[in-house]
């Protein structure tokens, strides 16, 4: 007769289950997010890339953009990157803001908190599942420029365009996430989205060159981090950059390096998130 198996013994309070990163975890939350604004393709995807399309529509026939040149290319071409890019960063914003927003007003956040997740291990899903969407919009509003006549959207540094797509989503996210965290109500949100956002994506060179502008303004420009994100991507389109690529890379970068710790932080400290 078999003798009776010893039970397990207890680990000590605070002794993690799940060592190392909890891929399971992170995969699952991530399709989560991913299947959350799929559902509602037409409002998150469709929507926004052609409203992109109006604005180009709208710039094009005001100032004559077929004719027109700005460094050295057509004005469409100029014009196309820029609203691609600017589609994917305020979309990226959007969808972890919203995520975030809506978790605490209906009381679901605590769906995400219980399970054995860290702080760095829910940003990189959420994170991940803002840049999904970013990558989405774009490339449904690069498809559809590529039929629009007047506008020459082809890639000439694919290495650049994916690295300054990639990073401005991953900043947007994260400036999402902390508003998402900050925000107790939907006006919360906008606020940020009216006042913050949206002013920064329109005064950051998408629809002129900065070089055109008043040396004061100028300065202002390139203190906007907005303005280095759009200037890479556009140049890895046109060729034809205003500023270096190494410093939009730190810049951009950087900023997101830092909203990445902040975001970090706050969520392991449980403000505004846990009752």
């Amino acid at each position: 007769m078999n003798a009776p198996l010893a039970p397990a013994p207890l680990r000590p309070p605070g002794d993690p289950v799940i060592r190392g990163v909890n891929w399971l975890g992170v995969k699952t939350l991530y399709l989560k997010e991913v299947q959350r604004f799929f559902k509602v393709q037409m409002q998150t995807v469709w929507a926004p890339a052609i409203t992109t399309l109006m604005f180009l529509a709208i710039f094009m026939v005001a100032l004559g953009g077929v004719k027109r040149e700005v460094l050295g290319v057509p004005f469409g071409s100029f014009l196309g990157p820029g609203l691609i890019i600017m589609g994917m960063a305020q979309n990226s914003f959007q969808n972890t803001l919203s995520s975030l927003i809506i978790a605490k007003v209906q009381g679901t956040i605590v769906d995400v908190l219980m399970p054995p997740l860290s702080s760095r291990e829910l940003l990189v899903a959420w994170v991940g599942g803002a840049v999904t969407r970013a990558w989405l919009v774009g490339l449904a509003i690069w498809g559809a420029m590529l039929l629009w006549p007047g506008v020459d959207v082809g890639i000439v540094h694919l290495p650049q365009v994916l690295l300054f797509g990639t990073l401005g989503a991953i900043l947007m996210a994260l400036l999402g996430v902390l508003t998402g965290l900050w925000a107790e109500k939907f006006d919360h949100g906008a606020a940020v989205t009216n006042f913050l956002v949206q002013p920064l994506t329109l005064l950051s060179g998408t629809f002129y060159a900065i070089d055109r502008l008043p040396p004061a303004m100028q300065t202002l420009s390139r203190a906007n981090p907005f303005f280095y994100m759009i200037d890479g991507f556009r140049s890895g389109f046109i060729g034809v950059a205003e500023a270096s690529a190494t410093v939009g890379t730190l810049v951009v970068g950087g900023l997101a390096l830092l909203l990445w710790v902040a975001a970090w932080r706050i969520l392991e400290s449980g403000w505004k998130v846990r009752a």
